[in-house]
């Protein structure tokens, strides 16, 4: 056996993945990925990598080549138990990943962590990183945790599900009586521009949610429109919320575009640092 593992690291979380075969990283062959949680990255890092080679049987010896990739992969200096391990692209990870699972030959693709990378991704070359914004997982929690007392992500989704945006948001329809071209009365106009005294913790956490990834949507779309392409990819652990494949499917509808959350977007990242080890 001659495995390749990827390996993403981030502040205090850890995702893992890997596939069996170096000379074969199809679907087939992929390991199912996992994530854990530590109070620091090379705590997270090995906790992850013994609770993944454990899980899936793998011996130091089956593994042909650690490739890790992530803002605290900067920590990793030597070889993991005397492995062969390479550093990759963050950005390079985020393009291949998502080709990967959305099976498309060109597409944008956005990857949703505590803030936001947007990165251009083809079949002819590497991956293009076009910019981002501070808006991410990070403002969510964050303004969460300030306005509602939690910043634990499932409490959050949890409430937005009785949410009712109306109470919440100013959308065009509340401006005007008249259509104006090229604009939908349902389009929103100012997130929080029309908040009730009356609004819910629900509603609250449902107009969050909306204010994050319209923000994203936006940029996503100002960077395929430059790109000339109409797919849009989304990965990283903010894709996994209930209100994400609804907010992003009526953008999508709205503005002509396909927005894209595939299976296992949240493991993106670690698979393409995976991948990288073909190139």
């Amino acid at each position: 056996m001659s495995a390749i593992i990827g390996i993403d690291v981030g502040g205090s979380t850890t995702k893992i993945v890997g596939f069996r075969d170096s000379e074969n990283m199809t679907p087939d062959t992929l390991i199912d990925p996992l994530f854990v949680r530590a109070t620091d990255p090379l705590t997270s890092l090995y906790g992850a990598f013994g609770k993944f080679t454990d899980e899936n049987s793998l011996a130091l010896s089956d593994i042909e080549c650690v490739m890790v990739t992530g803002v605290g992969s900067t920590f990793i200096e030597k070889p993991i138990y005397s492995l062969p391990c390479m550093h990759v692209s963050e950005f390079d990870s985020v393009g291949l990943g998502g080709r990967y699972l959305s099976g498309l030959d060109r597409a944008v693709v956005a990857s949703l962590g505590t803030g936001t990378a947007l990165v251009y991704a083809d079949s002819n070359g590497s991956p293009v990183y076009l910019g981002g914004t501070g808006v991410g997982g990070g403002t969510l929690l964050g303004l969460s945790k300030k306005l509602l007392g939690t910043d634990k992500i499932e409490d959050i989704d949890e409430l937005a599900k009785n949410g009712n945006i109306e109470n919440i948001d100013l959308f065009v329809g509340n401006m005007t009586k008249k259509n104006l071209e090229g604009m939908s009365a349902k389009l929103t106009a100012s997130n929080f521009g029309n908040i009730s005294g009356f609004a819910t913790p629900s509603d609250i956490a449902l107009g969050l949610f909306n204010m994050v990834y319209e923000t994203i949507a936006m940029m996503a779309i100002f960077a395929s429109r430059s790109y000339n392409v109409s797919d849009i990819v989304l990965t990283g652990n903010l894709t996994t919320a209930s209100p994400a494949k609804r907010i992003f499917a009526s953008l999508s509808a709205y503005f002509g575009l396909n927005f894209m959350i595939p299976p296992k977007s949240q493991f993106g990242t670690v698979i393409g640092a995976a991948l990288s080890y073909r190139k």
